[in-house]
């Protein structure tokens, strides 16, 4: 029973001569497949003196078992040994000799020829001139390596060529050997062989056999006659075993024609077959087509006329893509009625597989695959298995099911890791982990998941996320785990249960705690690089707002006494450093400004999706374009908490164009740097905003206390204080203003305005007077320092023109009130009201009539 099945099989291997090529004694490994690479180049070789190819297939690795099955299909039988052996002195050259006649004992039956390469040995023993051993000096010196490979190539096909000629020709009265497989032997004992059907059963047998060495030795056309032959003989004995083998044979020869290029998937293109492929043979597989391959000497030399019709052509030659897969699955279902040629069935599928993958027929492959699953074999080691469903993998990938090439990675990366495996191999089960990634449409860059909706099965894609952090605790890699982890929390938060939820948490909590999560990019051995992971759903942000400074802190543009404003022209300064984000919103330009030195705010909408309490240890703004110190928050949020304000605040310490780019967090010990760009849910009122330089700073305070009430409102651009003070008309006060500068930048410039509003009466002279020399002897004010600056209110109004003025005075006498400094004085004078009403604010004026407010 062949054992060990080769899932690298495609159908034109059935043209290739199969060449073992191994070691003797001890040979570095390396050095080994040095000459082993070298060797299997030489794949190809013309024939000489004819237009025919031979196509060779190397293994280093051949178990002796599947030999056996050599007369079965010619192209499992190994037919060239090449040995290479180290021997540095003439005294251990007859042991090395002799292995060498050992190794070729184990494959005698079927070999055709031999090589021994001896690496080391110099001397007489060297010199001696042997056609079945080469000596080279040492592993660099061998130049004639492939040149001696040529010549044994050409000893081989010596030995296939005289087979073929004494297999084909029909020697009336011989009697023609029954070829077997070598579970049939025990049941031909004792079979009358003059039968009808014996003989027939011999004759087909061998007819197909002859195929098999036609197909190797570059005759296809005449290989195809043969099969056909052997078809129609063992079908009319039910040979069923050798009737398959006689269809596949058919089907090789056809896809061989078909499809020079190979179905096997390999780097290269191979060469056209001599004589029997026109240009367009690989183009030849439109629905239907009927191929028409005829050789009149070929089919002469076999007994056929060579004036057949067409008809008879397209009969007995090379089938058409359908046919193809028609007969290979008329072989497979042959292969079936023995549980001894499972193998043979298997690799049949594989084949199968192979050609319907290039014609594009997905449907059908999975069909051969999905039988290929089911077939019995032995008890298979891990190794072999892992082998099984690695290759039934890229099968599944190169017909496009891509969910199902995944499924079986996925199997082949859980059998790396047996619980009967002394040693489980971690880091191959890893790799085969992220190499089902794409099929169940998984990429590990959080970027991919931000944008649009989910694809794939989520809970598929959870359960290969834990599989992944699994085997990178078991591979000794913290740094891995945490990673995936975060991914995993991330992407998936919202397929996760609450417990999942609290699980996936508290695990990722262990790992940072021995291993915190950053945002480097980690690389893997394999080169493959895994990107950050920002959590920008821990918490997630709605709103960014950039906030406008206190009123007192907000800086105004001076205006001159004559109430013009100073240049606002200013240099265009084009800077590079100053981060072009992508949204218009972003780049938007905020009309306030922000001032050096001074705390600036950003307020955050957040809401915590977590059902728990999800504390943020370390959460601070990220700026570009003006050197900002952030000033980082610590936040504690409510489960699954509405919109919920933050505010993070910072210093910028020089001056330009600052724009806030997103956010930093540390939650879960994992640091995340989260960027608006990445955010395509979050308003924003403009994120850029101009920092001027460091402006002074001044507090006033005044001799007279506040007024109770405020005579006119504020209009929010400004800073006013009211002032009360009472006096008689002729009388005057003194008004002392202290100047504080509580700011770091001295004060310059001092400018002093008065104004009188709202009055009908004649007022004589200045109501308010100053002198500002004493005070701005004291300037440049430095800071900490205090100037002092005195105002006289003198009242001196005309009564002359008015009639009962004592009677206007006692119903509403006269308000002067005044706004020092940064806003005008006023004086408001209310006009007398013949009917006035009852109200207590009034009647408390009553009896004091002569004075002024």
């Amino acid at each position: 029973k062949m054992s060990v099945p080769d899932y690298m099989q495609c159908a034109e291997d059935h043209q290739t001569l199969l060449v073992v090529v191994q070691p003797i004694g001890i040979v570095p490994e390396e050095s080994f497949f040095r000459i082993y690479k070298r060797i299997a180049a030489v794949s190809q070789v013309n024939v000489r003196d004819s237009q025919r190819v031979l196509y060779i297939r190397y293994r280093h690795h051949y178990p002796p078992e599947n030999n056996e099955w050599g007369d079965f299909q010619t192209h499992r039988k190994v037919v060239g040994l090449i040995t290479i052996t180290e021997c540095s002195s003439a005294k251990e050259w007859p042991q090395t000799f002799e292995k060498f006649h050992l190794q070729k004992e184990m494959y005698g039956s079927t070999l055709y020829d031999s090589r021994l390469f001896v690496f080391g040995l110099q001397g007489e023993i060297a010199e001696q001139p042997r056609t079945d051993v080469a000596f080279y000096p040492s592993y660099d010196e061998c130049e004639t390596v492939e040149k001696r490979i040529e010549d044994f190539i050409e000893s081989l096909f010596i030995v296939l060529e005289s087979k073929r000629l004494d297999r084909a020709t029909d020697k009336s009265g011989d009697k023609i050997p029954l070829l077997c497989v070598p579970f049939e032997k025990k049941d031909f004992v004792g079979l009358d062989t003059d039968s009808r059907h014996y003989k027939k059963r011999c004759q087909g047998r061998m007819r197909k056999h002859v195929g098999d060495l036609c197909l190797q030795a570059g005759m296809l056309q005449d290989s195809l006659v043969h099969y056909h032959m052997a078809v129609e003989l063992l079908r009319s004995v039910n040979d069923f075993l050798w009737l398959g083998a006689a269809l596949e044979g058919l089907c090789s020869a056809s896809v061989i024609y078909h499809y020079p290029g190979g179905t096997g998937g390999k780097v290269g293109p191979r060469r056209a077959q001599g004589g029997s492929l026109s240009g367009e043979a690989g183009n030849r597989h439109r629905p239907g087509a009927q191929e028409v391959l005829i050789d009149p000497g070929a089919l002469t030399s076999n007994g056929i006329n060579a004036d057949t019709s067409a008809e008879i052509g397209r009969a007995k030659n090379c089938l058409s893509p359908e046919d193809i897969i028609e007969k290979y699955k008329e072989a497979i279902s042959y292969y079936g009625k023995y549980k001894n040629a499972g193998v043979i069935e298997l690799e049949a599928c594989v084949k199968a597989v192979r050609v319907l993958a290039i014609q594009k027929r997905s449907m059908e492959a999975s069909e051969f695959l999905q039988n290929a699953v089911y077939i019995n074999l032995r008890q298979l080691s891990e190794e072999e298995k892992i082998q099984r469903y690695s290759i039934l993998s890229e099968l599944y990938e190169r017909i496009g099911f891509h969910r199902k090439s995944a499924f079986f990675k996925r199997i082949a990366a859980m059998q790396c890791a047996a619980p009967s495996i002394p040693e489980p191999g971690w880091r191959a089960c890893y790799k085969l982990l992220l190499e089902t990634l794409p099929g169940y449409s998984l990429s590990l860059d959080p970027q991919d998941f931000s944008r649009g909706t989910h694809r794939g099965w989520a809970a598929v894609q959870m359960r290969l996320l834990h599989e992944l952090v699994y085997a990178s605790r078991r591979m000794g890699n913290p740094a891995l785990c945490v990673r995936h982890l975060s991914f995993l929390l991330q992407t998936m938060l919202d397929f996760l249960s609450d417990q999942e939820k609290k699980d996936v948490t508290q695990s990722l909590e262990s790992y940072t705690a021995k291993c915190p999560g950053t945002m480097e990019v980690i690389t893997l051995p394999d080169g493959l690089k895994l990107p950050p992971v920002p959590f920008t759903k821990l918490p997630i942000v709605k709103s960014v707002k950039l906030l406008n400074l206190p009123t007192s802190l907000r800086p105004h543009k001076m205006k001159s006494l004559l109430g013009q404003n100073v240049s606002t022209k200013s240099p265009f300064i084009y800077s590079p450093i100053i981060a072009h984000s992508r949204g218009e919103e972003r780049n938007k330009k905020i009309d306030f400004q922000w001032v050096q030195g001074d705390v600036c705010e950003v307020q955050l909408m957040v809401y915590n999706p977590m059902p728990f309490e999800l504390r943020v240890e370390n959460m601070g703004l990220l700026t570009t374009g003006v050197e900002f110190e952030s000033l980082p928050a610590a936040l504690s949020l409510p489960a699954e908490s509405g919109l919920y304000p933050v505010t993070l605040v910072g210093v910028p310490q020089t001056t330009g164009q600052i724009t806030v780019n997103g956010y930093h967090t540390s939650v879960f010990g994992v640091f995340s740097d989260c960027l608006l760009d990445n955010l395509p849910g979050v308003k924003t009122n403009g994120c850029t905003v101009e920092v001027i330089p460091a402006l002074p700073r001044v507090q006033i305070s005044t001799s007279l206390p506040r007024s109770a009430h405020t005579l006119q409102p504020s209009s929010g651009d400004e800073i006013s204080t009211n002032v009360s003070v009472q006096l008689y008309n002729g009388e005057t006060q003194q008004l002392i203003i202290k100047l504080e500068n509580i700011g770091t930048e001295p004060l310059e410039k001092l400018e002093v305005t008065a104004k009188t509003v709202n009055t009908k009466e004649k007022l004589y002279g200045d109501f308010l007077s100053w002198n500002l020399e004493d005070t701005l002897c004291q300037f440049p004010l430095k800071p900490g320092k205090i100037a002092t600056f005195i105002v006289n209110i003198k009242v001196k109004l005309d009564f002359s023109c008015q009639e009962n003025l004592l009677q206007d005075l006692s119903d509403d006498g006269i308000s002067v009130s005044g706004l020092p400094l940064s806003s005008p004085f006023r004086q408001v004078v209310k006009p007398r009201v013949e009917t006035k009403p009852l109200n207590p604010q009034e009647s408390s004026k009553v009896g004091d009539f002569s004075h002024v407010k």
